[in-house]
């Protein structure tokens, strides 16, 4: 407990600044930490990707230090990207959470250092003849003007630089997290950038087929109107034209829905995009390089974000077995006091107060223990979550890789099948020109066709979202994003910087 402020008014002890100064040496520069020593548990994963994954091809690029104007090379979906970054709540929210974590980090530090402040006091007042010692009434005053320090804890064990390590840490991990999200971001618009344009491509395939349809429709009416074909083969003809139909509707709904999406993510109105092409990966730069699972240590700032927290953790426990040792305080002032004004800077008018307090735990019913006891189990609950957000990348990375190998192969397959279903369907319509086959033959070939077509548009988007995958889950671009906005460094003063972590040592139309 502080004790309350007060001034002596016996002249100062003439080595009392000597004494105030070696007890601040011995606070800063002799504490000891009690937090365990700090080690990161081994990876949880194997030392190599699956061969098969990589399918005897990696890239030569290195995704973290790849920034996205470079691997994202459409000058539309770097537009869309630079937007989403500049208007997305999200990631506003998440640059503010540094800057509040970085003001925590500036009040704890606050703590290692003694706090100085400067008074002035005044009183007058009068004491009754029946109360004062001489029998007769009194009026005196008082006045005092000096320099106070608040009660400083003296760290020896290290208890207060625990909790700054903490605060430390945890502002890293945010740090951390806003760059993860600023990833994240990146590749959200553009795997929904693919997916609107490959709704455009589609939509403009069934588009196309029902014009088509219309015109075989038109055909197929005048001929049974002059009796040359039978009812049957009109209404298969009117069948073909209504699934055609119903695909459009059903595609257009689809792509609104995307398009509602990708503008929420950009925060802004779309600009118009221009008549969907054909889908390729010249939107993409080079393949990227898998590297090794421990890579993934270094490039992905949702893992660094995890040992941050670890470490923050870890430093708890120091600070919770610090309290089981005594805590030593200071609290002290110096100045001048006098009973009149005018003589407050006379000679003799010095006055001093310095008191230790010292604060030994003896009973507190188990309180520190069971702070202890917290302070473990979180300890043990960060190692598990920093194992699985490691399992969790190597997760992504190794499906991302399976899709790029087997959804390439699979894109030669569907190119193949578009070809002969395409040959099919003009054989199908010259047997049934030369009266060899019936239309049903030729109904079954065209809706087969359009599927081919739809399936190819599909998979060539999903090998392009592969790509994007990738490049997330190896951290892409990450390196753009270590530098803190303006939003943040603004509203808060600067860190102090940090000890590296263990991982950094260690190695279209409008829409409708």
């Amino acid at each position: 407990m502080t004790a309350p402020f007060a001034l002596s008014l016996r002249p100062p002890h003439p080595r009392w600044p000597a004494l105030c100064a070696g007890a601040a040496a011995l606070a800063l520069g002799g504490c000891m930490s009690l937090a365990p020593p700090y080690a990161p548990p081994p990876a949880p994963v194997a030392q190599h990707y699956a061969a098969e994954d990589l399918g005897g091809a990696d890239g030569s690029v290195a995704a973290a230090a790849l920034a996205w104007r470079s691997y994202f090379t459409e000058p539309l979906l770097q537009q869309l990207i630079a937007q989403a970054l500049d208007n997305s709540r999200d990631l506003r929210s998440a640059t503010l959470r540094v800057a509040e974590a970085q003001a925590l980090l500036g009040i704890q530090r606050a703590d290692l250092f003694p706090t100085i402040a400067a008074t002035a006091d005044g009183a007058r007042g009068r004491t009754p003849a029946d109360l004062s010692p001489t029998g007769r009434a009194v009026t005196a005053s008082q006045y005092q003007v000096g320099l106070g320090l608040a009660s400083w804890e003296l760290d020896f064990w290290g208890r207060v630089r625990s909790l700054r390590d903490a605060a430390l840490e945890n502002y890293l991990a945010t740090d951390e997290a806003r760059r993860a999200a600023s990833v994240s971001l990146v590749t959200q618009v553009a795997s929904a950038y693919l997916a609107l344009r490959e709704l455009d491509e589609r939509l403009a395939l069934a588009r196309q087929t029902v014009t088509n349809r219309q015109e075989s429709v038109r055909i197929f009416t005048r001929r049974f109107e002059v009796g040359a074909i039978a009812r049957t083969d009109l209404v298969q003809v009117e069948t073909l034209l209504h699934q055609a139909q119903s695909l459009v509707a059903q595609l257009g709904q689809l792509r609104a829905t995307q398009w509602h999406a990708l503008s929420l993510l950009v925060g802004a109105p779309l600009p118009a995009l221009a008549q969907p092409g054909t889908l390729d990966d010249q939107a993409m730069a080079a393949d990227l390089r898998a590297g090794l699972p421990s890579d993934l240590l270094l490039q992905r700032p949702d893992i660094r974000a995890a040992e941050h927290r670890l470490r923050a953790a870890n430093a708890n426990i120091g600070a919770a077995r610090a309290a089981f040792f005594p805590r030593v305080t200071l609290t002290g002032a110096y100045g001048t006091a006098s009973a009149e004004f005018s003589g407050l800077f006379d000679s003799g008018s010095s006055a001093w107060q310095f008191m230790p307090s010292l604060s030994l735990p003896i009973f507190d019913g188990g309180r520190n223990s069971a702070n202890l006891d917290l302070a473990q189990v979180r300890r043990n609950l960060a190692v598990s979550d920093y194992e699985k957000t490691i399992q969790s990348a190597f997760r992504e990375v190794s499906d991302a890789l399976a899709a790029r190998r087997w959804l390439g192969e699979q894109l030669g397959a569907d190119q193949a099948t578009l070809a002969a279903q395409a040959e099919r369907a003009r054989l199908a319509q010259l047997r049934y020109d030369n009266g060899s086959a019936p239309y049903f033959e030729v109904l079954d070939a065209q809706r087969e066709l359009l599927t081919a077509q739809q399936q190819l548009v599909q998979t060539r988007r999903a090998l392009l979202a592969s790509r994007v995958n990738l490049y997330a889950a190896l951290g892409g671009g990450s390196d753009e994003f270590a530098a803190l906005p303006a939003l943040a460094t603004t509203a808060a003063t600067a860190a102090p910087s940090a000890a590296p972590s263990a991982a950094a040592a260690a190695a279209a139309p409008p829409a409708p």
